[in-house]
Parts: structure tokens; C-alpha cells; sequence
């Protein structure tokens, strides 16, 4: 079936943590923006600080939306954030919902990282035993080297992650509580001053040992190695953000068969029992349009 996913107002795709042009060869964000063009969409992926706090990348993007604005004559836009692009986009929507008509949620830690909060007590002198402190950071540390990026940004990775810990999230939902849900697990508000909330996101399932030639992609084993690190969401986890840590307003489905990195592109060799992540935006694109956004 042909997809139509020409949205009234343009596509805006919004990087999260260490956001960064490539994967190894891939262009972030390019298998993504290449689907939604080829069934219609206008789309534009702006450039934000790889390591800052939600408030200041939130304020970079509010900019490139007025440009964006201005560039197509357009009054308003759908935003699609992935992981803190997700924070991001919600305060954008926040600050300044007339220029917002949606914001969705993919992989998106709305109530924090538990990974983030690991990291953060690895930093903490005396916080963890040394040996799980340096396994952490030397996880995380590799992970980080599979990651390019040249923006010319402000840079503050210890804004970013104090930003992305449950007490930092916490801290910024009580100013921005638009689309979170009441409960823990539950669903959010779907319209809020104006603004459409959606928000999906996966889970790791099965073992590495069914994977395929996908045990092969670093990312996904780095994936699976964080997310020893989680308590409350252990076994419910992308392996950097929770599944119900996700929920905002609409949640479309927040245990597809994926990992965090799953969530920008289709990972050659490792079945998804079915789900192409990158249909998922061409259908919420369809989604968008026929709600008239």
C-alpha cells in the first residue's frame, strides 16, 4: 500500500545525546528522512548541541524553527525527537506551542535514564565500587568512540547528563508536564495547548545468541551490556532508556523489538519479528496528516 505522509506542516527530526552526522557510514537520521521524503513529507533535521542541558538545546531548536518557519512560510511544525531530542522538542512545544502542531516521543527518557543515573553515581567519588565505576565509564567511553560528530555548538556533558537522570528529568518535567502521564506506565494527555503528544519506543528481547548476523553490530552489544544497569525497568529497556520511563500522551506502542540505536534505521541482519523502524515514522507521518497536521 502506497503511504501518503505529506503532513500539512513540515517534518522537524530532532537528534538526541551526542547527536552526531554519521553512524560508522550512515548518516544520522538519513534512512528516516529519505522514507518520509519519498512518500512527501518536507523534513528537516536540525543541528543541536551533542552535550548540553534540555533548556539550552531546547532554545537552539526553538531558533531553527523560526527559521523554518520563515523559510517555508509555514506557521507551524511537527516535531519527532529522538531520545533527548525528545526533551528537547517537548520544551520547544513548552515555551512555544504556537509554533508547535506535534511533538512525538521516540525512544525518549520522560522520566529519566537509569542508565543516566549509574553514569552519574559513577562520577561521584565513593558513590560505587571503583571496579563497577570503571566498567561503566569504560562502556560508555567505547560506546561514545563509534559516535562522529564536528558541531559547532556550545558543549557541556555533565549539563547533559545531570539533564537526563531521573532527578534531572524530574526537575524538568515539574515546568514541563505537557503529555506526561499521571501514572507511572499510563498514557498522557494527547492534546495540550494545542500540541498533539505521541510517543513510541522498544525493548531488548530474547538473547544476543538469536540474533543473527545483528550480534555482529556494536551498538546493539553496547545495547545490551547497559542494560544490565537497569533495577526498576530491568528486563523493560532499550539499554538507555526505559519502556515506560517513554510514555508521553499518545503511546503507540512503547515495546517494539528494538534497541535504542534500532529506533534511526533499519539494522541489516537482525530481525525486528516484523517491524521496520524506519516504516514507523512514514506511518506516524500518515498519522500526522490525518489528523490534519
Amino acid at each position: 500500500m502506497q503511504r501518503n505522509a505529506t503532513t500539512q506542516h513540515p517534518i522537524l527530526l530532532v537528534h538526541g545525546l551526542f547527536g552526531f552526522d554519521r553512524i560508522g557510514k550512515y548518516e544520522l537520521f538519513h534512512d528516516v528522512k529519505q522514507a518520509l521524503r519519498s512518500h512527501g513529507a518536507r523534513v528537516f533535521v536540525p543541528h543541536l548541541s551533542a552535550t548540553h542541558s534540555n533548556e539550552v538545546r531546547g532554545d537552539q531548536l526553538l531558533t531553527q524553527i523560526e527559521r523554518v518557519l520563515e523559510g517555508t512560510g509555514t506557521n507551524r511544525v511537527n516535531l519527532i525527537g529522538h531520545s533527548q531530542g525528545a526533551l528537547a522538542a517537548r520544551y520547544a512545544a513548552a515555551v512555544a506551542p504556537q509554533w508547535v502542531a506535534s511533538v512525538t516521543s521516540v525512544s525518549g527518557p520522560n522520566h529519566g535514564s537509569e542508565l543516566a543515573d549509574f553514569l552519574r553515581k559513577a562520577l561521584t567519588p565513593g558513590r560505587l565500587p571503583e571496579h563497577v565505576a570503571r566498567k561503566v565509564a569504560t562502556l560508555f567511553a567505547d560506546f561514545l568512540s563509534l559516535l562522529s560528530g564536528n558541531l559547532h555548538l556550545p558543549q557541556n556533558a555533565i549539563a547533559a547528563l545531570n539533564a537526563l537522570t531521573t532527578e534531572g528529568v524530574g526537575a524538568f518535567n515539574d515546568k514541563y508536564p505537557q503529555g506526561l502521564p499521571k501514572t507511572w506506565g499510563g498514557k498522557g494527555r494527547e492534546l495540550v495547548n494545542g500540541v498533539r503528544y505521541y510517543s513510541w519506543s522498544g525493548t531488548l528481547q530474547g538473547t544476543i545468541l538469536k540474533e543473527g548476523l545483528g550480534a555482529l553490530d556494536p551498538t546493539h552489544a553496547f545495547c545490551r551490556a547497559f542494560s544490565e544497569y537497569f533495577i526498576t525497568e530491568a528486563g523493560q529497556n532499550d539499554g538507555l532508556v526505559g519502556r515506560f520511563s517513554s510514555h508521553l500522551g499518545k503511546v503507540i506502542r512503547s515495546d517494539y523489538p528494538m534497541d535504542h540505536m534500532d529506533s534511526l534505521s533499519q539494522t541489516t541482519g537482525r530481525s525486528h519479528e516484523g517491524v521496520n523502524p524506519i516504516d514507523l515514522y512514514v506511518v506516524h507521518a500518515e498519522r500526522l496528516r490525518n489528523a490534519g497536521l
